[in-house]
């Protein structure tokens, strides 16, 4: 049993101590909740909305102002500005690509995956990280400017187990991108199939990770039942929005679609691409769509009022649409309690 007599001095000396202990908590705490009361957990009052403007005939439309969109918040009606995009605005690129499964038969349409970064590592302001996912997610590599270590990663890809935690790898690979300067472009390429087998990280954490972030995703999938019948017919597989929006019914809706087809459902809330792939050709031909239109977005933004908490509907079409399509985020998640 410890001594309970000590000198009045050393009492004092520990009182202040103390004290000085539980104040330093009171203000971290009392710090952090009022951070919290108008956050955005984009950590921002401000959402950003890069946006691409295609044309009928799939090309990109320049040269409009901000006059020409409207942009809806749950179908509210925002007052939008239209930013200049620097040029060479620096970019964080996560490419996530599948191992597990049948992946392994679609590391010969891929090989061209390396040529068409090099255009984004010739800029010198390009950071590209790899993430690897079958059961598990793997950081093969992080952020890195050097081509020949992204190349050499990309080319030793090996088979993976039976697993493919889609959902956990995007969570990841969001996760990582939070963490890059806010200056910079935030790009999530995932390469794999449409369905999750196996994540652990749940539906709802998901989309409010995508909804929180700044980041874009580009989606490559391929079917592994079209390409099983594409590759039995080439003999090369015989190893192998709208006004009051209800949003726990779009919360609903989206964790649905997510559950039919993760990567072109998180694609649509970042405003990015998706597209399927069956052979090496229609690969890099989305490859190439893909390097073309990263710094071919216009930087939408608005400031929302008292935003309620949750996950956001954004809706961003053009006053005079015509046949012309606009790709942009359609959600975001503002800070608030989750279960």
């Amino acid at each position: 049993m410890h001594s309970m007599k000590c000198s009045a001095k050393s009492a004092k000396r520990d009182n202040l101590r103390g004290c000085a202990i539980l104040l330093f908590v009171l203000s971290v705490i009392s710090g952090n909740a009022a951070a919290q009361e108008t956050t955005l957990r984009s950590q921002s009052n401000v959402v950003l909305i890069p946006a691409l403007v295609k044309n009928q005939q799939g090309g990109v439309v320049y040269g409009l102002q901000a006059k020409d969109f409207v942009v809806e918040d749950d179908g509210v009606e925002q007052a939008a500005r239209l930013d200049e995009a620097p040029q060479g605005q620096p970019i964080s690129l996560v490419v996530a690509i599948q191992r597990g499964r049948r992946a392994y038969a679609e590391f010969p349409r891929v090989q061209g995956l390396n040529s068409m970064l090099d255009p984004l590592f010739t800029l010198g302001t390009a950071r590209v990280a790899v993430v690897e996912l079958d059961s598990q997610v793997d950081l093969t590599r992080n952020f890195t400017r050097d081509a020949s270590l992204v190349e050499a990663d990309l080319k030793n890809l090996q088979a993976g187990d039976e697993g493919a935690a889609i959902l956990d790898a995007i969570d990841y690979s969001v996760t990582l991108l939070k963490k890059e300067p806010n200056d910079r472009l935030r790009i999530l390429l995932l390469i794999s199939e449409t369905r999750d087998h196996g994540s652990h990280v749940k539906l709802d954490d998901v989309v409010a990770a995508i909804g929180q972030s700044n980041a874009l995703m580009y989606a490559l999938a391929f079917s592994p039942a079209l390409s099983n019948i594409l590759d039995t017919g080439r003999g090369t597989n015989k190893n192998e929005m709208h006004q009051g929006v209800d949003i726990i019914d779009l919360m609903y809706q989206t964790v649905q679609a997510m559950r039919k087809n993760i990567p072109a459902t998180i694609a649509s809330m970042t405003g990015g691409e998706y597209e399927l792939f069956a052979t090496r050709k229609k690969f890099e031909v989305r490859m190439n769509d893909f390097t073309n239109h990263l710094h071919s977005r216009y930087l939408l933004s608005f400031a929302p009022k008292s935003p309620h908490s949750g996950l956001h509907q954004i809706r961003v079409r053009l006053k005079d649409a015509g046949s012309a399509e606009v790709l942009a985020r359609s959600s975001y998640w503002t800070e608030g309690e989750r279960q």
